[in-house]
């Protein structure tokens, strides 16, 4: 059946935390008019896939080492002006509307929003629309979740954040799988998050990942 979204949107995800990256890419693929063409970890691999893969849209990354997403935006579009940009961050703050409005993108999306969003911000600069999500809105003064851990569930939070299984915990610590799994669920329901990619975007947005 012929729809506005009858041809597959193109989508290219540029991100340098693997859990967000295959949390999102998992997710998008599964809507019908919509399919991630490539992964990426940094503007710099961005801009060789861009080459080949030619998306019609690339979710970035703001924060990023390197390059970072500002100047990765705005080398796509120099060189792919028709290329829609839409950028992902965990700030939706004034400093970060003033940086995107500079950089002439399509679009913005708060990396803590339901997928939901994601696909009506990808189908909205499709048909030509701007979407700015939630830009302007006060952040950074809420208490971190995290502040409810214990040492011990904060530890196994770092870990998973790390991307080591269970099985990797589990030794480290010295425990048995089952208590880990335990420390596991028990932090998912202090925290009100259901799997290890809402994790990250939480730890992203309390500045809680630790760089190793």
């Amino acid at each position: 059946m012929d729809t506005p979204h009858n041809n597959m949107i193109k989508v290219l995800l540029v991100d340098d935390h693997e859990l967000v990256r295959s949390g999102i890419e998992a997710l998008l693929n599964v809507i019908e008019d919509i399919t991630v063409v490539g992964v990426c970890d940094c503007g710099e691999q961005a801009l060789q896939v861009i080459s080949n893969e030619l998306p019609d849209v690339i979710l970035m990354d703001i924060n990023m080492p390197g390059m970072g997403g500002i100047e990765a935006c705005r080398r796509i579009k120099q060189m792919f002006p028709n290329t829609k940009l839409i950028v992902l961050s965990i700030h939706v703050n004034g400093s970060i509307s003033q940086q995107i409005s500079k950089l002439g993108v399509e679009g913005f999306v708060y990396k803590g929003s339901p997928v939901i969003e994601m696909v009506a911000a990808i189908r909205a600069v499709m048909l030509g629309n701007r979407y700015m999500g939630p830009i302007g809105r006060a952040d950074g003064h809420d208490i971190s979740p995290f502040s409810s851990l214990s040492q011990r569930e904060s530890e196994v939070v770092q870990m998973i954040l790390q991307g080591q299984s269970i099985s990797e915990i589990s030794e480290f610590l010295q425990l048995n799988a089952k208590t880990v799994n335990t420390y596991r669920y028990r932090i998912y329901g202090k925290l009100k998050i259901k799997n290890d990619v809402e994790l990250t975007l939480l730890a992203l947005k309390f500045d809680f990942i630790e760089n190793s």
